[in-house]
């Protein structure tokens, strides 16, 4: 199945993009893992450009599009690593006073008692109460956990919202592998001319080519059961695409001063919400069982 984008949508593509890499690309990236904080100026930004009332009808003054809009600027967040509750705030546009704008941070509980920014929110949906930190492995993602927390429902369009940012993330990293394969050297040529290096660089862009696939068919159909495959594919393709990437820099990949560690431990953290993992396996399961 072909996807070709809209004009429209390229365009809302573009300048989520373009607004992205003037307020947080590069230097901005390293400077929030310096010192971590949410950004309420650029979440008010986001706000102002339609971000959280992306899908918020305009009879109700959002932007009136759909899911697969959404799929669109959640993809261009994961790939610079955006930082905060972006998903369950976007969830939270037209159900809370201010979130639209970009005035009100909203956490979430998630179906397996997670919660991402609790102390930078300022409405939390679900029971967080006794909610105890934890020590994050992403520098920018604070996470609690509510303790004896029973299983929840879970919301399909998170779960294919992560997916997105998943995608954005495992896109970047195979961007990041062929930029170093083709100007880092050994022996007097560029690494990427080595048959290992060329087959890490194909397998990300495969895996990643996949997941795209996937999460952009989820977004038009929204059948749960494709947005599980989806979420399976799109973790898949993150995680490994990170850890592919990580192998192409070797060691100087994993220092503190080098972008790809970052995107592994994201991917990381994004593929233990709710939603994904043994959840999504366990809803294909039951629908090939059906």
């Amino acid at each position: 199945m072909r996807f070709q984008l809209t004009d429209d949508q390229v365009a809302l593509r573009d300048g989520v993009r373009g607004l992205l890499a003037r307020r947080f690309y590069g230097a901005a990236l390293r400077d929030a893992v310096e010192a971590p904080g949410l950004d309420r100026g650029l979440w008010r930004e986001l706000g102002a450009a339609g971000f959280f009332s992306l899908r918020v009808p305009e009879a109700d003054g959002g932007v009136g599009l759909g899911l697969p809009e959404a799929v669109l600027v959640f993809e261009e967040t994961g790939r610079v690593l955006l930082p905060g509750p972006l998903v369950a705030t976007h969830l939270a546009a037209g159900v809370v006073d201010g979130v639209a704008d970009g005035e009100v941070v909203v956490a979430g509980v998630d179906s397996g008692g997670l919660v991402e920014w609790l102390d930078a929110a300022d409405v939390v949906r679900g029971d967080a109460s006794g909610a105890v930190p934890l020590t994050s492995v992403d520098p920018l993602t604070p996470l609690h956990r509510v303790p004896g927390a029973g299983a929840r429902a879970v919301d399909p369009v998170a779960v294919l919202l992560t997916a997105a940012e998943q995608l954005g993330t495992a896109t970047r990293a195979c961007e990041l592998a062929v930029q170093h394969a083709r100007t880092r050297e050994q022996f007097g040529q560029p690494i990427g001319a080595f048959q290992a290096v060329k087959h890490l660089c194909a397998g990300m862009l495969v895996r990643a080519e996949t997941a795209r696939a996937a999460v952009y068919a989820a977004a038009v159909t929204a059948d749960p059961v494709d947005i599980a495959a989806a979420r399976l594919l799109a973790d898949e393709a993150a995680e490994r695409g990170a850890r592919d990437c990580l192998q192409v820099h070797g060691g100087m990949g994993f220092t503190w001063e080098c972008e790809v560690q970052l995107l592994l431990k994201r991917a990381w953290v994004r593929a233990r919400r709710g939603g994904g993992g043994a959840e999504s396996e366990e809803s294909l399961a039951a629908d090939l069982l059906a």
